[in-house]
């Protein structure tokens, strides 16, 4: 199995270099064919996001759908695929910032009882805690 880089998942989910994203295109289509998986790590889940928030200006929204619709891909193996799809769900019921609700799902469903944070805004979403609340 080989796995995919933060820049292959944006080629393919933005399309915004034609021929790297007929080059990942081919890769999925091939995959499909020859039934073989892609690994995605949790970490390039995370830079996804940032990426479409921070550098595309995507809508929050459109992040999430186009996450949960990429999960649903066959060729597709993520790691922690459970901490990811409680992340979609949280996603859609608060406006904190993406990559700190799959950092506390990734905390919670690891057995963590807290996320120690200087972030306050952050530290209002359970189960962020914050370190100095003065």
């Amino acid at each position: 199995m080989k796995a995919l880089d933060t820049n292959v998942l944006v080629r393919f989910l933005v399309k915004d270099d034609e021929r790297q994203s007929k080059i990942v295109y081919s890769a999925f289509k091939q995959a499909e064919t020859d039934k073989n998986t892609f690994f995605v790590p949790l970490l390039v889940v995370l830079e996804t996001l940032w990426v479409l928030d921070s550098v595309y200006n995507i809508a929050r929204n459109n992040i999430i759908d186009s996450i949960n619709e990429i999960l649903l891909m066959p060729i597709l193996k993520f790691e922690a695929q459970a901490t990811i799809q409680r992340f979609i769900f949280l996603a859609r019921e608060n406006k904190i910032d993406l990559s700190d609700v799959l950092i506390a799902c990734s905390a919670k469903l690891s057995g963590c009882k807290c996320v120690l944070t200087f972030d306050k805004k952050a530290s209002r979403f359970e189960p962020f805690e914050l370190i100095d609340p003065n």
